[in-house]
C-alpha cells in the first residue's frame, strides 16, 4: 500500500523538480535580492503549498501555467485564495509569460506591492 507524501515531502518534490518559469523567478527573488526580503520557495502552508512565500510581508506569489486559466483550475485558484486571506496571506499571481517576457515589469509590481505592504497600519 502506497501512502501519500506529507505536504513538506510534497515540497521538497516540488522544488526539486521546478519549472523553468519557478527557476527564472527564484534567480530573482533569492537571497535577498528584492528589497532585501526573505522569500521561500515551495512553502508548506496547509492544505497548500505556495510557489514563493514572504513571511514579513504575509505575500504568496503564484506562478500559473495554462491549467490555472481553465474552469477548474480557477475555481481551485479561487477557494485557495479565499482560504490564505482567511490568514492575511496576499496572493499574487503572474502568468508563466508574464515571467518569460515581462520578467522587469514583474519584479517591479511585487517591489510595489511590498512597499505598500511594509507601511505601518494606522
Amino acid at each position: 500500500m502506497q501512502t501519500r507524501p506529507t505536504l513538506v515531502q510534497f515540497s521538497r518534490q516540488l522544488r526539486a523538480k521546478q519549472t523553468d518559469c519557478e527557476h527564472l523567478l527564484w534567480q530573482k527573488l533569492r537571497s535577498r535580492q528584492i528589497a532585501n526580503l526573505k522569500f521561500r520557495r515551495q512553502f508548506p502552508c496547509p492544505p497548500y503549498v505556495l510557489d514563493f512565500y514572504c513571511a514579513e510581508l504575509k505575500l504568496a506569489i503564484e506562478l500559473d501555467g495554462g491549467q490555472h486559466y481553465e474552469k477548474p483550475g480557477l475555481m481551485y485558484d479561487q477557494r485557495r485564495t479565499n482560504h490564505l486571506y482567511q490568514r492575511s496571506i496576499q496572493v499574487v499571481r503572474f502568468s508563466n509569460l508574464e515571467i518569460l517576457q515581462q520578467m522587469d515589469d514583474v519584479l517591479e509590481q511585487i517591489l510595489r506591492i511590498a512597499s505598500v505592504r511594509r507601511l505601518p497600519s494606522p
